[in-house]
């Protein structure tokens, strides 16, 4: 129809940038905007009253769906499988909800026929990428909008003012000097004092976790039971993976576990000071690694390794959709056939220590293991063993010594050690030979030149 407005799709969670945001699009971009609320586990005001929220300040429609199953089964599977942790230390909240905020996005669009998709990130985080590249690798034709980056409202006064002077209703509260984002997976807090690394991290930024000093006396122990790499129930008791998560952060976060605060390397080159509660994320990577100790081969635990630090950075930068990762996907899959088991995990004061693991498939073999009477391993076999993992290193080192090359049991500058013989350079005998050469062909150009 003629004069019928584009439409753009925004991913909207209710503050005040992706309230802006509807208003902006609407009287800047002249689009129509349809609103998409996802809940991945974060704390909200009510997902009902954050759709009625988005239709007062103008959106055309708003979509809220209940994403939290799939992304346990799809989305945080996954990561357990890759003990997935950016830098060994960071258990990829913000970065696993992402992909599948960005897939409902799409799928959205294609809905409602929307030309566009809206994010409210600004252009020094890493979510921009993520959203972006996620959606363009989902639908490339889809054109992206990212009104935080354009407009000209630079502090949060000027926001508060712009949308006061266009009708969007802020918040009447005073606003946290933190920046949030919360999901299943943790909490990650930024921003405010927390900008000074040498700040120590208030205690008010933190409510998924106790004080660890105000913790319980009395340790709780902790049982897991897993199949194909997933728990499937705690303490004896079956629950969902969702469900499992929900319990651990109550119990991990009661005994103050699941604390971080680290300097995170961005995607953008920036290094930031970020500080994260993950306490069922991390007792879960924990118990899943302690696992995979006992059951993995080692040849397969130890490649394994260098694959989840791929898998890390790979979904930390933005590539959930990736050929790479999809990849990555499949042989991780493939590690988690037999890793089946119990593991038993001790919660104390702030602390996490894995205390029992069991496993049907262990590849833990007591009778190989102990030093005792019923030791059945074959100690004369070591002779030989050693003798062949030696050999290369053995002919190196008879060679680099009948050489004279520095060695490190040898000084070459200070002319100490075994070899006792001077400078590399001076006793190797091709050396000796190009000395030799040298000196004859001066000594021919002398006589030459005296005789011209």
């Amino acid at each position: 129809m003629a004069g019928q407005k584009d439409k753009v799709v925004l991913a909207y969670s209710g503050g005040l940038d992706t309230s802006v945001c509807i208003k902006w699009l609407q009287e800047e971009k002249g689009l129509d905007v349809i609103a998409v609320v996802g809940d991945v586990g974060q704390e909200h005001e009510g997902l009902e009253k954050i759709k009625q929220k988005a239709l007062k300040t103008g959106a055309l429609d708003c979509v809220v769906v209940d994403m939290r199953d799939t992304f346990a089964k799809e989305y945080l599977a996954k990561a357990l499988a890759a003990n997935a942790l950016y830098e060994n230390k960071y258990p990829l909240v913000s970065a696993l909800s992402r992909p599948l905020i960005s897939k409902h996005l799409v799928d959205a669009a294609h809905k409602f026929g929307a030309k566009y998709i809206a994010h409210g990130c600004t252009g020094k985080g890493n979510d921009q990428v993520r959203f972006e590249a996620s959606i363009t690798m989902l639908d490339p034709d889809i054109e992206i909008l990212a009104p935080v980056r354009e407009w000209d409202l630079k502090t949060r006064p000027e926001e508060i003012e712009w949308a006061q002077v266009h009708g969007v209703d802020v918040p009447a509260t005073k606003a946290s000097p933190y920046s949030i984002d919360d999901n299943l997976w943790g909490r990650a807090i930024e921003c405010g004092v927390l900008e000074d690394p040498w700040m120590e991290p208030p205690a008010d930024i933190y409510t998924m976790t106790v004080d660890p000093a105000k913790a319980p006396n009395k340790p709780q122990y902790v049982e897991l039971a897993f199949a194909r790499g997933l728990p499937y129930m705690i303490d004896g008791n079956q629950k969902s993976f969702l469900g499992i998560i929900y319990a651990l952060n109550e119990i991990a976060g009661a005994h103050g576990y699941g604390r971080l605060d680290m300097i995170e390397n961005r995607l953008v080159g920036v290094k930031s000071r970020e500080c994260y509660e993950a306490p069922a994320a991390l007792a879960l990577v924990m118990a899943h690694k302690a696992l995979e100790d006992l059951v993995l081969e080692r040849e397969v635990l130890h490649y394994k390794l260098g694959i989840e630090q791929t898998w890390a950075t790979c979904v930390y930068n933005g590539q959930w959709f990736s050929p790479l990762k999809e990849a990555l996907d499949a042989f991780l899959l493939n590690t988690q056939r037999c890793l089946s088991g119990t593991v038993r995990l001790k919660f104390y004061k702030g602390s996490c220590t894995v205390v029992g693991r069991k496993s049907a498939y262990s590849l833990y073999d007591y009778s190989l293991a102990t030093y005792d009477a019923d030791d059945a391993f074959d100690h004369t076999a070591a002779k030989g063993f050693i003798q062949l993992q030696t050999l290369s290193g053995k002919t190196w080192a008879s060679n680099r010594r009948q050489e004279g090359a520095p060695a490190e049991l040898f000084d070459a500058e200070k002319q100490a050690g075994p070899l006792k013989r001077g400078k590399y350079e001076g006793v190797t005998a091709i050396w000796k030979q190009v000395a030799a050469a040298e000196r004859a062909a001066a000594e021919r150009d002398a006589v030459a030149s005296d005789q011209a």
